[in-house]
């Protein structure tokens, strides 16, 4: 699974943690720190959660039945993208998001072993899941979505808005003679006359034009991320790398660095980074139950590998 932080992609699958035992009640705790500092101090464990009765309750029950396709899973469907029977909708959390999310997926992508679905359920009116090669078109919206890749162009979370005027300038601009005819320019590099020009251009569009309404993440192995990101519907989008951090991921590959992220860590970090540089607010755990699953699951397997010698 993909996702992508700084220079490097990030590789996830999502294990089932059926059978395993963990006292979760160190989860939650009154006191924040800087998330960063949070995963690479003690790992997920000052983070601000929901309880996680309901999810001990689901583990110690076992499998259960899905309410839409009844198939029997471990906490939710990762084909409906719903809780089981044993785990009420009512008792998850439910994080309401600044932006949309789409996150596609490639074909190939184990469906159980992936934590795009975690996005899902605790976010559902906000993020949407597509299967590739089934993705939306994004030509008309350039101006306002971007995709998290750390290609030769990426910028950092901080400088979107400055590029999104760009965008906005070829958009707005096209058919305006008193505005630059220069070529859109290939490289992220935005000079200080250029700016001051674009400025200029698009004063009377720049609280709308300027806005990132929706980011793009891939889930996919990165072997089989070439072929996503080459695809003709995802040219020219405003690529977004994220800071470095450490993956908390349990199945992380041999030989891999170690910023390898998977899906739901790139999604919480860019929520994070988004909700600092761009609505330039104190950051006190808005976002942090979209780690509800995954610190779960994280604890239980630690635990795991903890008893069984492993660590």
């Amino acid at each position: 699974q993909l996702a992508m932080s700084s220079n490097s992609s990030t590789l996830l699958n999502e294990e089932n943690p059926e059978g395993l035992k963990q006292n979760t009640k160190h989860l939650e705790s009154p006191k924040l720190q800087t998330p960063s500092r949070v995963f690479q101090d003690n790992p997920l464990q000052q983070l601000q959660l929901a309880s996680q009765e309901v999810l001990e309750k689901a583990k110690k029950s076992g499998r259960s039945k899905c309410p839409r396709c009844s198939s029997s899973r471990m906490f939710y469907c990762y084909t409906c993208f719903v809780p089981v029977e044993t785990v009420p909708t009512k008792e998850i959390p439910v994080v309401k998001l600044p932006l949309k999310i789409d996150i596609i997926k490639h074909p190939n992508e184990t469906d159980g072993k992936s934590t795009a679905v975690h996005a899902k359920l605790l976010a559902p009116d906000d993020v949407t899941i597509y299967k590739y090669p089934c993705i939306p078109e994004y030509k008309e919206k350039k101006h306002e979505t971007a995709l998290i890749f750390p290609g030769p162009n990426s910028i950092s979370v901080k400088d979107i808005a400055l590029h999104l005027q760009k965008y906005a300038k070829k958009s707005v601009c096209d058919n305006d003679d008193d505005c630059s005819r220069e070529p859109f320019p290939k490289q992220a590099k935005i000079e200080p006359e250029e700016e001051k020009q674009l400025k200029e251009c698009i004063s009377s569009n720049k609280s709308e034009s300027t806005k990132l309404k929706k980011i793009v993440f891939i889930d996919s192995t990165w072997n089989q991320t070439n072929k996503i990101i080459t695809d003709e519907r995802l040219q020219g989008l405003l690529q977004i790398e994220l800071k470095t951090r450490k993956t908390c991921f349990w199945r992380h590959q041999k030989g891999k660095p170690d910023t390898y992220l998977s899906t739901i860590e790139a999604i919480y970090y860019f929520l994070v980074d988004y909700h600092q540089e761009i609505l330039k607010e104190n950051y006190n755990g808005q976002y942090d139950n979209m780690l509800f699953f995954f610190s779960f699951m994280y604890t239980l397997i630690k635990n795991a590998k903890c008893c069984t010698g492993k660590e």
